[in-house]
């Protein structure tokens, strides 16, 4: 196969190059299917019936609106509000909090290991380059006069193998992680929105709500 003669062209370093593109694929189509396909979600729309919930009082319908079939974190965060909506504005905002913080870690899955992949491939040609030149020398110096044009041509064409099939590697893996992080962070957004829309449908409700020994019974005014 003509794939399988160009990769031995630049040496074993050409498969470990290689490697780095499959994994790098593999991270970003798992990305692209959570990210984009199964955490697709009108976020506009959720909210606009929610907050139609939120301002008749119908918190039980607005946890049932939340259980929709989506793996974007928004709904659970809302939901995590909505249940605590006879509490105080902090601790509702405190709920919200801790559930984005569970959510991060899922959304920014893979994503650093993915610009460390693109990075890598880009060195490993480098140093491909490096042991091709490094081959080619030492061939120079142990081969005989007719032989060393031959081995010299065979060396410089295995470094530059590698740089180039290094930088062809790299720049996709580069792209498709601006392209995973640029979603995530658009996820982020909407459930910074969310939240803050929630608090303050629900903070206009909320009434500052004092133990009843701190109250003052109406009888007992101006004794």
């Amino acid at each position: 196969m003509v794939v399988v003669e160009l990769l031995n062209r630049g040496g074993w370093m050409m498969w470990v190059i290689l490697s780095v593109s499959i994994i790098a694929t593999a991270i970003t189509l798992e990305r692209v299917v959570n990210l984009y396909m199964r955490s697709r979600f009108n976020v506009a729309k959720f909210m606009v019936g929610l907050k139609s919930l939120i301002d008749n009082q119908d918190y039980k319908q607005a946890m049932e609106a939340c259980n929709v079939r989506t793996k974007h974190p928004l709904p659970q965060i809302l939901k995590a509000g909505i249940s605590k909506s006879n509490r105080r504005e902090k601790e509702i905002e405190r709920a919200m909090e801790e559930e984005m913080l569970r959510a991060l870690p899922k959304l920014q899955r893979g994503i650093g290991f993915l610009a460390l992949l693109g990075n890598s491939s880009t060195l490993l040609g480098l140093l491909g380059t490096i042991f091709g030149l490094i081959t080619a020398f030492s061939g120079v110096s142990a081969a005989s006069a007719s032989a060393r044009q031959q081995v010299l041509a065979e060396g410089i064409s295995m470094a530059m193998y590698t740089t180039a099939f290094g930088l062809i590697v790299a720049v996709p893996i580069l792209f498709s992680h601006q392209i995973v992080s640029d979603r995530v962070d658009k996820i982020v957004v909407q459930m910074e929105e969310g939240a803050s829309g929630l608090l303050g449908a629900l903070a206009s409700r909320i009434k500052d709500v004092r133990p009843q020994s701190m109250q003052t019974p109406k009888g007992e005014m101006g004794q």
